[in-house]
């Protein structure tokens, strides 16, 4: 066995460490533990000169094996890992001890922090001793990308990557793209038509030969590891034959029946053979089976008589469809918070009342007033409030901002003064306008005659006395810094409701095997140097999925998540994780508890065996199955029972 020779950084992180931990005494008391061959500390091991001196000594010292105290593995520990490897050492003989995150930040006394930095630093050595050098694998990258949602994030997402001539699987669930985005009638604080910026890059979606538009689809399952995904999709039945159908439009027109309108959130009606707008990608209608009188009575057909095409097609059933990918963008953004369950601000009691997302339907010139701004029945209103914080920044229901509120209020604010001569009303407790231009939207809509009234709603009543006032609503609400208690009256209510992680966003983390915040929204790997990273590799997160936000956000988020697949593309090949499991089979009992509890399916059954086995490439190195293997069969290399139980010696001692 060859000599153990170890070399200790003590880092001091600026003043980050070294305001709170004698970082001299720790690197004098390194030096004293067995096999510490060279105890350092320096000022910011992290930079050039640290990884100088880092490398320097491993070859003229002879180390091999190296220990960093310094701040967070998810910080450095890849920065030192590739030092080591230049310098000659397997990237496994690098051990980091937290001193930062575990020991300065956590208490304010010196001695204390230093007592606990010495600990770490014991336990580190004691570990590092027993490391081994592991092998580093590389798997080929599938150069085709899978694209969940189909709103703006995954559309620019989609064309960034085809563009570059690579192949996209691009899934949506609704029967056309375009998302929340294609519903609004202008966006702040340009005031551009919505539509008009959107339907462009729908049109090249549509028709891009590097895209495979999955519409009215689900993915149903996902396999696989960075590189190298399985997805399976299941192509709904539209009952419509997508080849033939031309995009009349009689079909509709012929129609008897109608429903809601989803697309118009309830304020108007569609038929049971839809398109949701009149730009939808694809063009291609859907019948609506639950709804159809043919389906539900055996009755009816008269789309299909009246299609020339032959298009209509009852028989139809869904499709599986299975696609291999390289890597996976999650676009499947947002719902807006249900106001009917905060009871006070009267939400489904009086007609209108109405939600931000409802008044963009009644702006906008293809929905269901033809864009007149009016009220249930077909008055002009005489004033507008527009209430802000609904279920969000509430200990109640969210306690997030949702961070596009304020402004599509204002903007809705511009529109009532624009198209109608309402008095309008911004009822709000903070306005907070932080993006490009902001400001001076929201100085416009001052000069414009917007009252601002400050305040938290306590409730939405309806007025009660003279007969000029029937129907109208007042809003109370109370100043949270005086108490001051305001009364204003409305005859419409526009509630800026939040926005909320999808309803299905658990079932999704579970199919993808990501993880979730407890707001709800997708977990990024890190909120700042790595926003659309997610934990499990080669899957990114884009959009309202990972977190409220505009569209410019959102669409540079999504040309992030294309340039971090793209890298991939380019590179051809990606390393997997060298710490991994490993299943002794000669003592294998071949229980399968350690198959049942693998987050990644990543351990399977060999029948004629009857044992279990690994598959390193899907494996993450989590060390479930070896903590749970009641033969002791299973053994997570680089977190062996060796190293763990010295590394807990060490730090006890």
């Amino acid at each position: 066995m060859e000599e153990v020779r170890i070399g200790v950084y003590i880092c001091h992180c600026g003043s980050n460490i070294a305001g709170t931990v004698d970082v001299a005494q720790v690197s004098q008391y390194a030096g004293t533990l067995d096999s510490v061959v060279i105890a350092r500390d320096y000022k910011f091991m992290c930079s050039e000169p640290g990884q100088e001196m880092i490398g320097r000594d491993i070859k003229e010292l002879g180390l091999n094996r190296v220990i960093v105290a310094s701040c967070s593995p998810h910080m450095h520990e890849p920065t030192f890992r590739r030092v080591c490897e230049e310098a000659g050492l397997n990237r496994y003989s690098f051990q980091m001890a937290n001193i930062r995150e575990h020991c300065s930040w956590v208490t304010e006394d010196h001695e204390k922090a230093t007592e606990k930095a010495q600990a770490l630093v014991q336990a580190a050595v004691r570990r590092v001793f027993y490391h081994e050098p592991l092998e580093i694998r590389e798997v080929p990258v599938n150069s085709n990308t899978l694209i969940v949602g189909g709103g703006i994030a995954g559309i620019q997402a989609a064309l960034e990557i085809a563009d570059s001539y690579h192949k996209v699987y691009l899934v949506e669930r609704e029967p056309s793209i375009g998302g929340h985005m294609i519903q609004l009638d202008k966006t702040f604080p340009t005031l551009d038509c919505s539509a008009c910026i959107l339907t462009p890059k729908m049109s090249q979606v549509g028709s891009h030969p590097y895209i495979e538009l999955l519409s009215y689809s689900e993915v149903e399952e996902v396999s696989g590891y960075v590189g190298s995904f399985k997805a399976k999709i299941r192509k709904k039945a539209r009952y419509v034959d997508e080849e033939k159908c031309t995009g009349c439009g009689l079909c509709q027109e012929k129609c008897p029946w109608k429903v809601t309108s989803e697309f118009d959130m309830g304020l108007g009606q569609r038929k049971v053979i839809y398109t949701p707008f009149p730009q939808a990608v694809p063009n291609v209608p859907v019948i609506d089976r639950q709804n159809c009188a043919y389906f539900q009575k055996g009755k009816c057909r008269a789309c299909e008589k009246f299609c020339e095409a032959g298009a209509i097609d009852f028989e139809q059933e869904d499709k599986l469809v299975e696609v291999e990918v390289g890597n996976i963008i999650v676009a499947t953004g947002f719902q807006t918070f249900d106001p009917s369950i905060a009871t006070q601000y009267g939400y489904g009691k009086f007609d209108n009342v109405i939600t931000g997302l409802q008044f963009e339907r009644l702006c906008n010139a293809t929905g269901p007033t033809g864009g007149n701004i009016q009220l249930k029945d077909g008055s002009i209103p005489r004033s507008v409030a527009l209430v802000h914080c609904i279920g969000s920044r509430d200990e109640n229901y969210h306690d997030y901002c949702s961070r596009v509120c304020c402004m599509y209020a204002l903007k809705h604010s511009h529109l009532i003064k624009e198209k109608t001569n309402s008095m309008v009303y911004q009822i709000f407790t903070d306005i907070r306008c932080f993006g490009k231009d902001y400001e001076d939207f929201y100085q416009r809509l001052v000069k414009e005659g917007v009252n601002f009234v400050r305040g938290k709603v306590q409730q939405v009543t309806s007025a009660n006395g003279k007969e000029a006032d029937q129907g109208r609503l007042i809003i109370t609400a109370e100043d949270p810094d005086n108490s001051k208690v305001t009364q204003v009256p409305a005859d419409m209510v526009v509630l800026c409701a939040a926005i909320e992680s999808q309803q299905d966003a658990n079932e999704v983390a579970h199919i993808l095997s990501i993880s979730r915040k407890a707001d709800g929204f997708f977990l990024e790997r890190h909120p700042k140097l790595d926003p659309v990273a997610t934990m499990t590799e080669g899957i990114y997160v884009v959009g309202c999925c990972q977190g409220p936000k505009d569209i410019p956000d959102t669409v540079s988020q999504a040309s992030a998540a294309a340039a971090r697949v793209l890298a991939l593309i380019s590179k051809g090949k990606v390393e997997i994780e060298a710490a991994t499991s490993i299943i002794d089979e000669e003592k294998c009992s071949g229980c399968r508890i350690c198959e049942f509890l693998c987050p990644y399916g990543a351990i399977s059954f060999i029948e004629d065996k009857e044992v279990c086995r690994v598959n390193e490439a899907l494996c993450k190195g989590c060390g479930t199955c070896a903590a749970a293997c009641p033969s002791g069969a299973i053994t997570s290399k680089h977190f062996t029972t060796e190293q763990i139980m010295a590394e807990i010696e060490g730090v006890l001692v």
